[in-house]
């Protein structure tokens, strides 16, 4: 059997599935009204490349063992990662709402031996400074107080060039997967026809993947904590 044989036994049986599993779910009256809102893409063509290659699995990338980096040797992996970052839809980029300051770091204790970088061995240098405090979700005019990870980001205009530092509040993450972040962020953002809810993921595209990624079940334990609702 060829490979190209292989890939559509793979999707037909996925098809066959999913459509076993939608009849079994009508006497769920939930499911029941889910289905007049699900699409199932992958019936007619299954998922593909842009160059029409079909692809069985996009939610696991080529690693280097178990648990090792991803490899770049995944064409596909790269492909969709790319398709993600060329995307600008208006008020659908993440992190669009945020507040920043400009300031000056000065360094109070050298650390020689950690790194060679001046800006953390030089006392007398004072380096121009960037900071920006953001939520996720919402659009440029959404609102600072909703439940939301959040995220800062910081610029040191070092002699040496740029030097930035981007990170969230929550130690942990909803994927483990890198090729797994376009489909987050999709499912987390507002409905495209309605751009609602805003700043929020209190809606089915979100519980739909969370649903499906037993994975991101830590990080929504402190989703929904106290942690991603600020104190003022």
């Amino acid at each position: 059997m060829s490979l190209a044989e292989s890939l559509k036994d793979t999707v037909a049986a996925g098809v066959e599935s999913v459509e076993k599993t939608a009849t079994k779910a009508i006497s769920d009256p939930k499911q029941a009204q889910l289905a007049d809102f699900t699409v199932d893409y992958t019936k007619d063509r299954g998922i593909a490349t842009y160059y029409g290659v079909l692809q069985s699995d996009t939610e696991t990338a080529l690693k280097a063992g178990v648990r090792g980096p991803t490899l770049i040797e995944d064409a596909h992996a790269r492909e969709k990662i790319t398709h993600f970052d060329h995307e600008r839809i208006p008020e659908r980029v993440v992190h669009a709402r945020g507040t920043g300051a400009h300031g000056y770091f000065k360094l109070h204790t050298p650390i020689p031996e950690v790194t060679y970088a001046k800006i953390l061995n030089d006392t007398s240098l004072s380096t121009p400074t960037f900071v920006r405090f953001s939520t996720v979700q919402g659009f440029r005019g959404s609102a600072d107080t909703v439940r939301d990870v959040r995220g800062f980001a910081t610029r040191f205009y070092t002699r040496e060039g740029n030097w930035d530092i981007v990170a969230n509040n929550n130690p942990v993450f909803f994927i483990q997967e890198s090729i797994k972040f376009p489909d987050v962020v999709h499912a987390v953002k507002p409905d495209q026809k309605k751009e609602i809810p805003q700043a929020q993921s209190a809606h089915d595209n979100f519980w739909d993947f969370i649903g499906r990624t037993p994975e991101s079940m830590h990080h929504i334990m402190w989703h929904m904590s106290d942690r991603n609702i600020p104190r003022s």
